[in-house]
């Protein structure tokens, strides 16, 4: 029976065998120098350079040329695993193909090796994170599946090699603020850690088999991530089985002792990081490796075995040792940029997407119906909006007003204007304060309809010192609006147009007045290269939105926890009081859903294993998407919210019906206490089958009420 090589333990070994008799013939020099992420040549050995540093959140980036997809909380909007991994492996198919290539003309820079270190799976727990857009958004449980996906895509399904090799990150409790993040400890009690921080890692490890881990730079309960036994020993190695290699994010050991103030030095912070399992240093502190081994700080054994763990990636890979029948050697430089990929792109950006509003059902547009429409936003022209950070360069970028202007053609006529300042105050700077605002009234005026693109992009949101950055920390200060946008959009709104908000930003944002009194919103989030084009789409119909919140849309940044406080209590919608503004799992259609005949059947009383079945049927006249959404409550004092533990996405024509089952294991039922322990508890539990979360915002929203559906535990035990 044929089984894939990431899943393989039989030919792991193998490859780690031959990576031990390799790593047996090395001096000391020479180990130590792989050990750090730009590894150097050994020519006797013939083991070529290698630079381990790549990045591929959204696409291949940084190298040149690549298919820029949507952002990754964008793309975890579409609540579609077939879609991450389709999309992860187009992916790692370009990754393969400019390899190829490099490997042709002898380039072995930052940027142009096979491990990937992606794909970011923190919580976005709080939506002041500058770098939450990396995310896959809020919930463990989606970032699990998603997470999994991804990395299979990324790793492919090839019996004897590796397609590209992912990393899991960032190695945990890691979520901001990002200019604390160099001395920051991120305190957090075992239940949080094991509930929320853990979930996506560990699903990565034991189900995905990933092949990297990525530590934080933050500390977690007083050790630092990259040298913190207990997560890198404990939980990862030991209690999860994790057989891949440990890299510490770049310069993060540095941190040790400049930072935390936790060693002395640069050699007692490499014997740390080390000692307590990382394997690989991003950064240029493991040059002291060979001194620390010297002077017994680390063992050569312990050197040894991070070598073997780094040399049995490469080989798995067939970078490292004769390789002579790797299928994707073939992959050729052609497919980058492809005209699939480019479709993939488009498809990708329309099933992420979310409706948020659509009163009197004014969208879909109808160019026909409109002599002119007026695009007004400093979002709307802006390409930097489309993609979010850790980016490649796309050969081809539309923007929402290019993208309007191709979908009406002639149709009808638009009018442009930037509107204002994405975060100042005014465009030109010896102008006046709200220097455009009266060719907003004048494009209000003329228009009959008024499509505002407002919100962020990377340069206002993303990590600390990324170039370009504005806020110096790379988190928002708010949930508002940047600069003057409100103003702007307040003017457009008191023209007496019907105004539709289309919001470009990757993270939530407080638009309660937009709520109220905007016709129509759609949260486009990051939408990649060809984003303009799907935004022009859904609006005037020709694709039906299918896209759910990933997040929660909060009503006011001051309704937040500290931003510093990393207990879960009122963050995100699984522990939250308020009511939101748009809940996670929440979004419209064009297209009229009914979910009917819905069975809960459990074994005996107790949950060990529950199948759903249920049949959907599309009443609407759209063919459309649907995402059926399960989440689970245990009905006891101080446990959280109902939250998300099934999924099932379905197409489905116009008129059609599908029967569908969605199984949950009984992991669903379990909470884990303060010993990291996951305990199903006797008593009752509700289950919610629906198309959003069971919540009453939610079904205020859509007008649906969530059936609740209850079953009983007789006693209690541990998983």
């Amino acid at each position: 029976m044929k089984m894939e090589l990431a899943k393989n333990r039989e030919k792991h070994d193998m490859f780690r065998e031959k990576a031990k008799k390799l790593v047996e013939q090395m001096t000391l020099e020479e180990k130590c120098s792989q050990t750090l992420s730009w590894a150097k040549a050994v020519e006797r050995l013939d083991i070529k350079a290698y630079n381990w540093w790549n990045e591929a959140l959204h696409g291949v980036a940084r190298a040149g040329v690549a298919t820029v997809f949507p952002q990754a909380i964008t793309m975890a909007g579409s609540f579609d695993e077939d879609l991450l991994e389709e999309v992860a492996d187009a992916i790692s198919t370009e990754g393969r193909a400019k390899y190829n290539m490099q490997q042709k003309f002898d380039d072995t820079d930052i940027y142009k090796g096979l491990t990937f270190w992606s794909p970011n799976v923190n919580i976005f727990r709080d939506p002041r994170w500058g770098r939450g857009h990396e995310t896959f958004g809020e919930d463990p449980y989606l970032t699990s599946r998603l997470g999994v996906r991804f990395i299979e895509g990324i790793q492919g399904h090839d019996e004897n090699y590796l397609k590209a090799a992912a990393c899991a990150k960032h190695f945990a409790v890691h979520s901001g603020p990002e200019d604390l993040r160099h001395h920051f400890n991120a305190e957090v009690s075992m239940t949080d850690l094991y509930e929320t921080y853990l979930p996506a890692f560990k699903a990565c490890v034991q189900e995905a088999k990933v092949e990297s881990v990525m530590g934080a730079y933050n500390r977690t309960n007083g050790q630092p991530c990259c040298g913190h036994e207990m997560l890198l020993q404990d939980i990862l190695r030991k209690k999860w089985g994790f057989t891949g290699h440990v890299v510490s994010d770049c310069w993060a050991i540095k941190d040790f002792y400049e930072g935390h103030k936790v060693t002395d030095g640069p050699l007692d912070s490499v014997a740390m990081a080390m000692n307590n399992g990382c394997d690989l240093n991003c950064g240029n502190l493991f040059e002291y490796m060979q001194e620390a081994v010297e002077k017994g700080l680390v063992s050569e054994e312990r050197l040894d075995e991070a070598i073997i763990n780094l040399y049995t990636t490469r080989m798995k890979l067939g970078v490292l040792g004769e390789v002579n029948d790797n299928p994707f050697d073939d992959i050729s430089f052609l497919e980058v940029d492809s005209d699939a990929n480019k479709a993939l792109n488009l498809k990708t950006a329309l099933k992420s997407m979310v409706l948020l509003k659509n009163e009197n059902q004014i969208l879909p547009l109808d160019s026909k119906k409109y002599k002119t429409i007026g695009v007004i936003g400093p979002n709307a022209n802006n390409r930097k909006a489309l993609v979010g950070n850790y980016e490649g360069t796309a050969s081809e970028y539309i923007t929402v007003l290019e993208g309007i202007k191709q979908q009406v053609g002639e149709d009808c006529r638009v009018l442009y204007s930037d509107g204002c300042h994405l975060y100042k105050d005014r465009i030109e700077n010896l102008g006046i304060a709200n220097d455009r605002i009266s060719e907003v009234k004048g494009i209000c005026e003329y228009s009959d309809i008024v499509i505002c693109c407002m919100g962020l992009d990377a340069g206002l949101e993303g990590e600390e010192g990324d170039q370009g950055n504005q806020y110096a920390s790379g988190d928002k200060p708010s949930l508002n609006l940047p600069g003057i946008q409100q103003e702007v959009l307040d003017v457009a709104i008191a023209s007496g147009k019907p105004v539709i908000l289309v919001l470009l930003s990757g993270s939530a944002l407080a638009i309660t007045k937009a709520e109220e009194e905007c016709a129509g919103i759609l949260y486009a989030g990051y939408p990649g290269a060809q984003g303009g084009k799907a935004v022009a789409q859904i609006l005037f119909g020709e694709y039906c939105p299918e896209g759910k919140l990933p997040i929660t849309f909060y009503k006011t940044t001051e309704e937040l926890p500290e931003f510093t406080d990393y207990a879960m209590k009122d963050r995100t919608y699984r522990y939250m009081k308020n009511e939101a503004l748009f809940p996670f799992g929440y979004g419209l259609s064009y297209s009229d859903f009914k979910l009917e005949n819905v069975v809960v059947a459990s074994e005996s009383d107790a949950p060990k294993g529950i199948t759903i079945e249920a049949d959907i049927t599309n009443n609407g006249e759209y063919d459309a998407a649907q995402t059926i959404q399960v989440y689970v409550k245990v009905e006891q004092e101080g446990t959280p919210n109902p939250q998300l533990k099934g999924l099932r996405k379905v197409f489905l024509k116009k008129g059609e019906t599908q029967h569908i089952s969605i199984c949950l294991n009984q992991e669903a039922f379990g909470l884990y206490n303060e010993a990291g322990e996951l305990v199903v508890t006797e008593g009752d539990y509700s289950i919610y089958v629906g198309m959003s979360q069971p919540d009453t915002r939610s079904e205020q929203l859509t007008g649906q009420k969530i059936e609740r559906y209850k079953v009983t535990v007789k006693e209690t035990y541990i998983l």
